[in-house]
């Protein structure tokens, strides 16, 4: 008996024509749900509502299900990076963090987004421009014939020199196909080589307890010439 994970994982890992289709739709039916319910982030509305409007929306485009339990954590919430959408209303200078994907034809999509709801305040910007900037930083990074754990370098070294890096508590992605969490991880400790087909995540993230947290995600095919964001959404502050 022959053990055959192995050579199955290496055939999941790199994604054929017909994978990366319906991963590109996946990622466009996220990103056109998300369109479809930002008018809701306002005060008074509750994080269920906004979860139960985008999964809805997500359906309506074509989606098969969710490809993971939707996300929306607001205020104080929006620091737990894995904040399941609750019953609390958002505020007027909330945080509110949206982690969402669809699953098409069981290929999933990942995205986040993080928006204030009004202008921010000075702490927030910076620590969204931070985020920003180290996501820029490491999806720039992502192309064939490098090491996953360059990306998270890029990422998480940028945020260690803002002052940040004590706050990212996570690892910076990870492989997304027929499971929303699969390989390659993209984390410090993983020197696997990244692949052309590869589709992977890259998620920087900060939290602080009691304030807030900004996680700013894409889902990221490898090409031969660099890397193709599969997930359009607008990356904006301010709602």
């Amino acid at each position: 008996m022959t053990p055959i994970q192995s050579h199955i994982r290496k055939l999941r890992v790199q994604k054929d024509r017909d994978e990366i289709a319906y991963l590109r739709k996946a990622c466009g039916i996220s990103d056109r749900a998300l369109a479809t319910i930002l008018h809701m982030l306002r005060p008074g509305v509750r994080e269920s509502e906004i979860a139960s409007e985008l999964e809805y929306q997500m359906r309506q485009f074509g989606a098969s299900q969710t490809a993971f339990e939707t996300i929306v954590a607001s205020g104080p919430r929006s620091a737990l990076p894995h904040g399941i959408a609750s019953n609390r209303r958002i505020k007027r200078g909330d945080l509110v963090v949206i982690d969402f994907g669809a699953d098409y034809g069981g290929y999933k999509a990942d995205i986040t987004r993080t928006f204030v709801i009004g202008p921010p305040n000075a702490k927030q910007l910076r620590i969204w421009k931070a985020v920003f900037e180290a996501q820029k930083r490491g999806i720039h990074a992502v192309r064939p014939g490098i090491h996953a754990n360059r990306i998270d370098k890029h990422c998480r070294g940028f945020l260690a020199r803002k002052g940040l890096g004590k706050w990212f508590v996570h690892g910076t992605g990870h492989g997304v196909g027929l499971d929303i969490h699969e390989a390659p991880t993209v984390s410090s400790k993983n020197r696997e080589v990244l692949l052309t087909g590869m589709v992977i995540t890259v998620e920087p993230g900060v939290y602080l307890p009691g304030w807030g947290g900004v996680r700013i995600e894409d889902t990221l095919l490898v090409t031969k010439n660099g890397v193709e964001s599969l997930t359009q959404s607008p990356k904006v502050i301010s709602i």
